[in-house]
């Protein structure tokens, strides 16, 4: 029986190797915690039909074109998407949580842009399953996962600009910590250990030491956002499963909070 592998991507400059290895049976988990994948399962929590991840503005102003009814969401620079930069419309949401209620989006389709958290998404396209992750959903999606058969599962940290994120690391950590017993330790990188370490070592702290991280110290100093740190440090309440299936983000295990 061939032994599964485990990695951890940290940095987005990693996310171009996977264009570059074979993805055959390879499971990708992918972790903007501050805060597009957050965002994106509390919009399916809510009833959302599905989001189109998509990279640039202009992507997503010809998606809008096609599909009329469909919401805009996205942000640049944590900021949502102006009339500025789309020469004519504002977005319908940014990148917060607490935009996405069951009163706006139940039965919606959402075509959403933000600067790493949808790159990543796509990055992973040629990876047999992709599912999104977040604290929020943590438990049920690594559950789903376990059943699955794969060789190799890599927990993508969508990161900030070209760095590292400090919270997506700590919850591609988690993730590992529910899903180790998987794996043999000849099979799972540095980058995992070091992950699931950082992890063990936040546990329980986890909404304080996401607040010292630079994204979260961001937030903290914007008082119409401050709220998301701890929103997003929230652990399993959200019993959706999403996957990426036909270039869409959809619920795979459903659920509504």
């Amino acid at each position: 029986m061939k032994m599964r592998q485990l990695e951890v991507l940290c940095a987005p400059i990693e996310q171009s190797t996977l264009s570059g290895q074979p993805l055959r049976n390879t499971v990708c988990v992918v972790f903007d915690i501050l805060r597009a994948t957050s965002s994106l399962i509390t919009a399916l929590s809510n009833g959302a039909e599905s989001v189109l991840p998509v990279c640039e503005i202009s992507e997503a102003l010809a998606a809008k074109a096609e599909d009329p009814a469909a919401l805009l969401a996205g942000e640049r620079n944590g900021l949502l998407i102006s009339r500025a930069l789309t020469g004519g419309r504002d977005f319908d949401f940014g990148n917060s949580p607490a935009e996405f209620t069951r009163e706006r989006v139940e039965g919606r389709r959402i075509i959403a842009t933000t600067t790493n958290g949808t790159r990543a998404l796509i990055a992973c396209a040629g990876a047999t399953r992709v599912f999104v992750g977040s604290f929020l959903n943590m438990r049920v999606t690594a559950q789903y996962v376990r059943a699955l058969d794969f060789e190799q599962l890599i927990l993508v940290c969508s990161g900030t600009g070209d760095e590292s994120a400090l919270e997506d690391v700590l919850a591609a950590g988690a993730f590992a910590e529910l899903v180790w017993d998987l794996f043999d330790a000849r099979k799972v990188s540095d980058a995992a250990q070091i992950a699931r370490s950082i992890y063990l070592s936040a546990a329980h702290e986890l909404e304080a030491v996401m607040g010292r991280a630079k994204n979260g110290k961001r937030l903290l100093d914007l008082p119409d956002v401050a709220c998301d740190v701890a929103r997003c440090a929230r652990r399993d309440t959200s019993p959706v499963v999403a996957e990426m299936l036909g270039g869409r983000v959809k619920r795979v295990v459903a659920g509504c909070l």
